[in-house]
């Protein structure tokens, strides 16, 4: 045995270890939202685990070099089906997080048996200290490259089950490497061999075939059938369709439905841009659907319209899916609009032009990540290039299933210095739903819109403008940089509902 081989191992194993806790946490954010929860809640788990895996170590005794190839492919299946099971298990509902705890421990006592074995069968031959520290080290240095990799290939190349799969046949592969590393430790190489090569195949199988599994594991979770799907470094894309039209998701949450997504951007737009005082210039942040930019366009005096979303795959699926195209009008391929691809905090406080409306259409604020686009820092940058006749608004979550999220909101734009006008609309695919309209002066209530619009007119805009009380105001705090309380909120809120 050459201990330099043995090192290869250690950097293999360690990778692949945290790369299943990757997966977990992220799936887990991904399907159940407040990914810092998710994420603190794998990784705690999974430390804990590894240090059961360790106390349990001391009670292998014989076979060593057997027992550790055997514990690499219970790794390997484990882990590298981990994230297809997950998947399925969702659409089971209460078993979701029972399995996804499950899945955690057993992965992390496996790898937590991995390294003191390994550390046992070279004790003999290694100095201890330089034994402690090389493997260790390289333990750690596992741990780092798989850390960079997985969000820069991994998820937006690969997609979770893949990434997980892949992970699965590395460990499978060292287990099979390690019948040849370790042979003179083994009474009988071929059996051990044989069975890394079976799971190492059934592996490499699943890998063929992780599109129809990521396929089979979100039947469970979208009711109609999906005719579209992407993974990007930013999100995951699903389309699906049905008699009524199709369906846009991000991430497993519904971002509109074209039976009634002209309700949503209808209420969105045109408010901000009858409060506004003879708007040119046009600043979307979101949006990348190219609908409310649909909206924006009805007006014949409209100069330049920027949109500003942080995935090109979003804007390009807006301009090349011919369903999604015909629903926006073709809008992003108009020559006046302007497209960036930016986080919009960063570019907004950068900016140096002056906008006459700002139409913010974000994702429901169900993460940190989304959480700062609701925050007072961007609400004070986004004031800093609005026009003072000019107009924002802001889409704000249901007041009725969200109402402490919705006043959040409105809480946190009155605290950047903004006028805001609270008011709501029925969209049949999400109930009541809440936006903010806001502008750095006092101002009316919008009575007047253009016509020809298929929701609003002016009494109806006037109308959106009355809150029912029990959509009334709450108790809320602003939503700050640096404590986000809006995303605790709102996992709380709509938690109440799932």
């Amino acid at each position: 045995m050459k201990p330099r081989l043995v090192y290869v191992t250690v950097f293999v194993i360690a990778a692949c270890g945290l790369g299943y806790e990757l997966v977990a946490g992220s799936l887990a954010s991904y399907l159940l939202g407040d990914s810092i929860t998710q994420f603190s809640t794998a990784i705690g788990l999974y430390l804990f685990a590894l240090g059961i895996g360790s106390f349990l170590s001391r009670f292998i005794e014989r076979r060593l070099a057997e027992r550790f190839i055997d514990i690499e492919l219970a790794v390997a299946f484990a882990g590298g089906t981990s994230a297809a099971v997950l998947f399925i298990a969702f659409g089971n509902g209460a078993w979701f997080r029972p399995i996804l705890y499950f899945e955690i421990v057993c992965v992390g006592t496996l790898v937590g048996l991995e390294i003191p074995l390994l550390m046992r069968m070279l004790k003999d031959e290694i100095e201890f200290k330089d034994l402690v520290s090389q493997v260790l080290t390289l333990d750690y240095v596992g741990a780092l490259v798989v850390s960079l990799i997985f969000p820069l290939l991994f998820v937006p190349k690969l997609g979770l089950i893949r990434s997980a799969l892949i992970l699965g046949v590395a460990n499978a592969a060292v287990a099979l490497w390690s019948t040849w590393v370790f042979r003179s430790r083994l009474a009988a190489p071929a059996w051990p061999r044989a069975r890394a090569a079976a799971v190492l195949i059934v592996l490499i199988a699943g890998m063929f075939t992780s599109e129809q599994l990521t396929r089979l594991g979100e039947s469970q979770i979208y009711a109609d059938e999906i005719v579209f799907a992407k993974n990007t470094p930013y999100q995951r894309i699903v389309i699906t369709q049905n008699t009524a039209g199709f369906q846009l998701f991000l991430n497993g949450a519904l971002q509109f439905s074209s039976a009634d997504e002209y309700r949503y951007h209808e209420a969105l737009v045109h408010p901000a841009m009858a409060a506004a005082k003879n708007p040119r210039r046009i600043l979307v942040l979101g949006g990348g659907d190219g609908l409310a930019v649909r909206e924006i366009l009805k007006y014949n005096d409209i100069e330049r319209v920027t949109l500003v979303d942080i995935d090109p795959a979003m804007t390009d699926l807006a301009r090349e899916f011919e369903p999604l195209r015909k629903l926006n009008n073709s809008s992003l391929l108009d020559p006046r609009v302007e497209l960036v691809h930016d986080d919009a905090m960063q570019w907004v406080a950068e900016a140096n032009r002056i906008f006459d409306v700002i139409v913010a259409d974000f994702p429901d604020p169900s993460s940190f990540s989304i959480g700062k686009l609701y925050t007072t820092r961007l609400y004070e940058k986004a004031r800093a290039i609005l026009a003072p006749d000019g107009a924002m608004v802001v889409q704000a979550t249901s007041p009725l299933f969200a109402r402490r999220s919705y006043w959040c909101i409105i809480k946190t734009i009155e605290a950047a210095g903004f006028n805001v006008r609270p008011y709501h609309a029925f969209v049949p695919s999400f109930g009541e739903w809440g936006y903010a309209l806001a502008a750095p002066r006092e101002f009316p209530v919008p009575n007047s819109t253009i016509p020809g619009l298929r929701h609003l007119d002016g009494p109806s805009m006037s109308a959106l403008f009355q809150l029912p009380p029990d959509l009334g105001p709450i108790d809320a705090e602003p939503n700050r940089l640096n404590n986000q309380i809006l995303v605790h909120y709102y996992e709380q809120e709509w938690h109440r509902w799932n």
